[in-house]
């Protein structure tokens, strides 16, 4: 996966369902650097209002996998107003995974998660930003060169095993090492009534 195959990591290594949970309907954006890469991409989702909060305009939002999920409906997003606990919307929003490579890393192996408001810069819109971030680490264990896989061990104990294919990112890991992936979802940038769906023609009476 060119540079990007030490991203392969992410997924497995935090050994959670959070990293892009919905299919991305539109193309991600890639940056990479050594022992470090960035994906982020907007999400299409179909999902239910579960409450609706005018003064910070955050939407909780209820997705198809069941998870609930806190985005700012930006000063872009039109019929806000209207917006109610019960609707069904069309929601785009989005969402990022930075995976780092710690050299000879100290941090605890785990998995944490925190969500919170972030005030926007001045001028800049909208006025604050609905962040939820998930940061999982995990230990490198080995790292075979020959078959290109290396073994990460989560808080639980349990050895992941990861074809890095890349080589100039497989030679700056090694035993010792840890996996640093932080997810992050962030300000929607629609939010839109599913439109009802319509009702089958009726037949014409027969003669």
């Amino acid at each position: 996966m060119r540079k990007l195959s030490i991203l392969a990591i992410a997924v497995a290594a935090a050994a959670s369902p959070f990293a892009f949970a919905q299919s991305p309907q539109s193309g991600a954006v890639v940056t990479t650097s050594p022992g470090k890469a960035t994906v982020a991409q907007t999400v299409k989702a179909t999902a239910t209002i579960e409450s609706v909060d005018k003064a910070t305009r955050t939407v909780k939002l209820k997705m198809p996998n069941g998870a609930s999920r806190d985005i700012v409906a930006g000063e872009e997003v039109r019929n806000f107003d209207q917006l109610k606990a019960g609707d069904k919307v069309n929601v785009q929003y989005v969402e990022a995974l930075t995976l780092e490579l710690k050299k000879d890393g100290k941090a605890v192996v785990g998995r944490t998660e925190s969500a919170g408001m972030q005030s926007a810069a001045k001028g800049e819109k909208p006025g604050a930003v609905a962040m939820r971030e998930v940061v999982a680490v995990v230990d490198v264990v080995n790292v075979d060169m020959q078959k290109k896989i290396v073994s990460t061990k989560n808080k639980d104990g349990k050895i992941i095993e990861l074809n890095v294919k890349d080589p100039e990112q497989l030679k700056l890991i090694k035993k010792g090492d840890q996996i640093q992936a932080t997810y992050t979802e962030a300000v929607a940038i629609s939010v839109d009534p599913v439109a009802p769906a319509k009702a089958a023609p009726k037949e014409a009476p027969k003669k």
